[in-house]
């Protein structure tokens, strides 16, 4: 009987966890094979035969020795890339990560059911965070259906990190601090922040054990509006969690040094659920252009964000929404399931709220205020000059010609898809193959988050000098395209299944690293930068799947692309053309894919 009732209970969100397979090894052969095909596109002969020599030598010396070490930290540890991951890509990084590593975008729900009004922000931002509430609550009590691959569970650990989670900087390296607990864990914070006119408030979403309703959160924030109308700005100390991290940690020691208070309100915002940025900017432009919305939501007003927060929920006085999230504790893919929800929830209700509209005797929300001193307000200004902002150029159009099924028609895999019409725009703009990262997930494992599948294949450069070939003919065209979606789908499965490359040379360079020797001649070899290798991708592109949920990054390197996005110092590159390439690559690749159907 006990068994038959537990069957009808839904899936507990983490209910999987301790039964997922651990994160693989995989074998050295295979990864230095792999290796050598995604370089050999970057070098001439002469190069890649001296790199063919230091690989085979890596192999059969020290990289034999360092792989060793790797399988018995594997024995050790659930997922053997965890800790170095967050140390290598996230924590030790010491550039600005505000514009650098965080993620941001607009919010869903723009136009479907809430096109941009004026007067209307802060009712609907009501709206938006009493659902998000409701997500922060499915999770607290687990029940959130787990996410699947096919009948394969995957690992939801990130969720943990969507709410009451902060980056915290240090001299030499961060650390991330998680005060979410789930229901059985014990309690939890559930405060929310709200940040306007660079200053803080705070109040709690939660009153007698119930989660305050959107007419009570209304009262909340209106209160917050009308404390900061007609008043002079704040200090504006959030805009130090735009600088340097090392300046940043120097800057938060200083501040917490001068009054103990101060720590307190460190403490508050860092275990905050999550932050609401009351932004005065209007950046709505059409349906079809999310550009500025999502400029806007990467290099806004640093006086209005928490830059280390793992969630900003910014609200714009348009009535139109984004958001600005710390990288560190989860993937992009996390945020767009709660936005989806979001979205879902939103449009099922056609963005209204259609409850009680009265509103309990709640304390109004409690302005936190920093005790500054001169060093501190020269710190902030130093912050806010060193913010260079207008260097990104951010290009985000809607690309509405056809979409995901029109493609699963033609038995091709959308998201193939547009990988290969990204390599063919670069190919066509720079003449030369573009090193590209896409993000292959390896939630199937314990703590799994991703690995590196890298599109820019002998089989897809191949494809694009047919394409770029007047003599060549259709059928040869379609042919080739076809070659290039096959390597890419199998690269992107063994990626996926902890076969990738890229994550296991990085545990072999770090074993080296962490023992004292010196840098094996493989990573200092200079195929490996020039094909990507350390971050170095001149193509960043992670798919956020096909919903309303869209989103942007900084490109890895100078002279890069994060697809929508390149640095305008650098004159080489220019988004804007790189998006009317792609455009034009889409419609051919559908050309190919139909004509050949005949």
């Amino acid at each position: 009987m006990a068994n038959h009732v537990s069957e009808l209970l839904p899936e507990r969100t983490f209910q999987y966890q301790s039964s997922l397979p651990l994160l693989p090894v995989p074998s050295l052969e295979n990864s230095l094979l792999k290796y050598l095909n995604a370089v050999q596109l970057f070098a001439s002969e002469k190069e890649f035969k001296a790199t063919v020599d230091t690989v085979n030598k890596f192999q059969e010396g020290v990289g034999k020795e360092l792989h060793q070490k790797l399988l018995q930290r594997a024995k050790t540890k659930k997922n053997w890339l965890e800790e170095w991951w967050l140390d290598s890509a996230y924590l030790e990084v010491r550039v600005p990560s505000q514009l650098n590593v965080n993620f941001g975008g607009p919010a869903p729900y723009l136009e479907h059911c809430w096109p941009p009004e004026e007067g209307t922000h802060l009712q609907r931002a009501s709206i938006s965070t009493w659902h998000t509430l409701q997500y922060w609550n499915l999770i607290r009590t687990e029940r959130l259906a787990p996410q699947k691959s096919g009948k394969t569970p995957l690992d939801m650990d990130q969720f943990r990190m969507l709410f009451s989670t902060c980056k915290v900087p240090g001299v030499k390296k961060d650390t991330i601090r998680n005060y979410f607990k789930m229901e059985r864990e014990g309690p939890c914070p559930s405060h929310l922040v709200v940040m306007c006119r660079g200053r803080f408030f705070t109040f709690d979403a939660v009153c007698d054990g119930q989660i305050l309703t959107p007419p009570e959160l209304l009262r909340q924030l209106s209160y917050v509006s009308e404390c900061c109308e007609g008043e002079p700005e704040g200090d504006g100390v959030s805009a130090l969690t735009s600088e340097e991290r090392t300046r940043w940690a120097k800057a938060r020691e200083h501040l917490i040094s001068i009054d103990p208070h101060n720590n307190t309100i460190l403490e508050t915002i860092q275990s905050s659920l999550f932050v609401i940025s009351l932004d005065e900017t209007k950046p709505y432009s059409t349906p079809d252009n999310y550009t500025n919305v999502t400029l806007e939501t990467l290099t806004g007003n640093p006086t209005i964000r928490w830059g280390d927060k793992s969630y900003n929920s910014i609200v714009f006085a348009d009535g139109t929404f984004g958001c600005n999230c710390d990288h560190a504790p989860y993937d992009g893919i996390i945020l767009v399931s709660m936005c989806w929800y979001l979205d879902q929830q939103i449009k099922a209700t056609e963005g209204k709220w259609k409850g009680s509209e009265a509103v309990r005797s709640i304390p109004p929300p409690e302005e936190l205020v920093f005790t500054v001193d001169e060093k501190v307000l020269s710190d902030i200004s130093h912050a806010k000059q060193q913010y260079l902002v207008s260097d990104l150029q951010v290009v985000c159009y809607a690309f509405t010609a056809f979409g995901k099924a029109t493609i699963k028609q033609k038995k091709l895999h959308p998201d193939t898809f547009v990988q290969l019409a990204m390599q063919l725009a670069y190919y066509r703009m720079h003449k030369a193959p573009g090193s590209c990262y896409e993000t292959a997930t390896t939630r199937k494992f314990y703590h799994g988050r991703t690995e590196t599948m890298r599109p820019c294949t002998e089989e897809a450069v191949n494809w694009c000098t047919a394409m770029m070939d007047p003599t060549c003919n259709v059928d040869e065209r379609r042919k080739a395209m076809l070659l290039a979606f096959h390597k890419h789908n199998k690269l992107m499965a063994e990626a996926q299944e902890g076969k990738g490359f890229d994550r296991h040379l990085l545990g072999l360079y770090l074993i080296a690293r962490e023992e004292g020797r010196p840098i094996p001649e493989l990573f200092t070899d200079p195929l490996y930068a020039k094909s990507g290798g350390g971050g170095n991708f001149v193509l960043s592109s992670s798919l956020t799947g096909y919903t309303t949920i869209l989103g942007a990054v900084a490109p890895m390197v100078h002279h890069g692309y994060d697809v929508k996005t390149s640095w305008t110092s650098c004159r080489e590159t220019d988004a804007a053309a790189l998006f009317n390439y792609f455009s034009s690559a889409l419609h051919e690749m559908l050309h190919l894919a139909t004509t050949s159907q005949l």
